[in-house]
């Protein structure tokens, strides 16, 4: 998780006029503290659900509460549609992230770098994922493997 972090700040601080916070958001709500890698592909899958319902939903005509409610309710469906019920509180996240505006004025390209920080976060997430699933593979078959030969 920390890994995680260090590389979305890395990515913050080398490029600080893009929102990269949200991508670090993003990977602390992927991470598993037991590394269990269906979990984890759940919760990518919650978070490109809820970012790409926050980008639907922001052309949509309406603004205010009203455009989060909505945004939430049609998050909510689609993760039960998609059976994702463990992990709709990541997708929601998401939604919400895409869906928040600073300032007074829409702008879609703020939404899309939005999207594209979530998913950084959760590309991140995955490839950290694998490899310490494959490490953590590996030294428990290496360890297997000596103990059998010590006996």
């Amino acid at each position: 998780c920390v890994i995680g972090v260090l590389v979305c700040y890395s990515f913050y601080a080398a490029f600080p006029e893009y929102p990269f916070y949200w991508s670090i958001i993003s990977a602390v709500l992927v991470f598993t503290p037991d590394n269990d890698q269906s979990l984890a592909f759940d919760r990518i899958k919650a978070n490109v659900l809820g970012s790409s319902v926050g980008m639907f939903v922001y052309f949509m005509p309406i603004h205010g509460a009203v455009l989060f409610c909505f945004g939430v309710v049609f998050t909510i469906i689609l993760g039960l549609i998609f059976k994702l019920e463990n992990t709709i509180r990541p997708a929601l996240a998401a939604v919400i992230i895409v869906l928040v505006q600073e300032n007074q004025h829409k702008d879609w390209v703020v939404a899309l770098e939005r999207v594209g920080c979530v998913l950084l976060g959760c590309f991140v997430s995955l490839c950290i994922t694998l490899v310490f699933t494959k490490v953590a593979w590996a030294k428990f078959y290496y360890k297997l493997q000596y103990w059998f030969r010590k006996k």
